[in-house]
């Protein structure tokens, strides 16, 4: 499965949480711990939040430890908001356009998990994508098709209704025409202000996250696995759960997406 950080808080280089930490999104890359698949080599992203409301995006095809132009990036460029991810596919192509994260206007969104049997209803999922929002469609993985359905659903105004209503959709989708699991889950997205997290499963098997503030960055990390191993301070959010960090700290809710996917069974 795939690996991914974010971070909310004082502008930081982009380093000090992929790559320079023991445990780093690059460590994480080829040594994995807390995922089924070690080795995540099928491309990596950056988007990153400066002085415009648009992220600044990154994405490429080499594993992420053997890029030089991916550590130059990160030891120069500093960022309040960052997401950051590691691929490792569950059958799409290995290409620039299914790297994630992936973005929309202020938007982005990265993902870590499966939609189970999504091959037998691509073409009807991207047919829940409406036609303004298509062109953003450049890709062919599951993640990118979610975060666009989400966008539909009202992202701007409702982030946890949006989500939780797009995964619905896709969920009643792998029940009729895919196989379990229906859906893992664990999910960043921001919109230049916040960062949103999520984790969900509807098996018992949902992809981890953990959460930490560090007083000498003065701000959040998000991420698949610690950073440094050992480290005191990570704390594990619980699968159902949507969680916010921003300028009023942190905050969770219930994320519950099966419940309206039965509702409108």
């Amino acid at each position: 499965m795939c690996r991914w950080a974010a971070y909310w808080g004082e502008a930081i280089f982009l380093e000090d949480i992929i790559s320079r930490p023991g445990h780093s999104l690059i460590h994480q890359s080829h040594c994995a711990t807390k995922c089924h698949t070690a080795i995540n080599a099928d491309g990596f992203g950056v988007a990153w939040y400066g002085d415009k409301p648009e992220p600044g995006l990154y994405r490429d095809v080499l594993p992420a430890w053997s890029d030089p132009n991916l550590r130059s990036l990160t030891a120069q460029v500093k960022s309040r908001l960052f997401l950051a991810h590691v691929r490792a596919s569950t059958g799409t192509a290995t290409s620039r356009n299914n790297c994630h994260p992936f973005t929309w206007q202020n938007w982005s969104f990265m993902h870590n998990g499966q939609i189970g049997g999504y091959d037998a209803f691509r073409r009807t999922a991207d047919m829940m994508i409406p036609d303004d929002l298509y062109p953003f469609r450049k890709g062919a993985t599951d993640s990118e098709a979610l975060f666009l359905i989400a966008v539909a659903e009202g992202l701007n105004d409702d982030p946890l209704g949006a989500m939780e209503r797009a995964a619905a959709r896709m969920i009643r989708l792998a029940r009729e025409k895919g196989v379990a699991p229906h859906l893992r889950l664990t999910a960043a997205l921001s919109d230049g202000e916040r960062l949103y997290a999520m984790r969900y499963a509807t098996d018992d098997v949902a992809p981890t996250l953990f959460y930490r503030w560090s007083d000498s960055r003065n701000g959040w990390a998000v991420v698949s696995e610690p950073l440094e191993s050992g480290e005191g301070g990570w704390i594990e959010i619980p699968p159902y759960s949507f969680c916010s960090f921003g300028p009023e700290g942190f905050s969770r809710q219930d994320f519950h997406p099966c419940k309206l996917a039965a509702a409108a069974a």
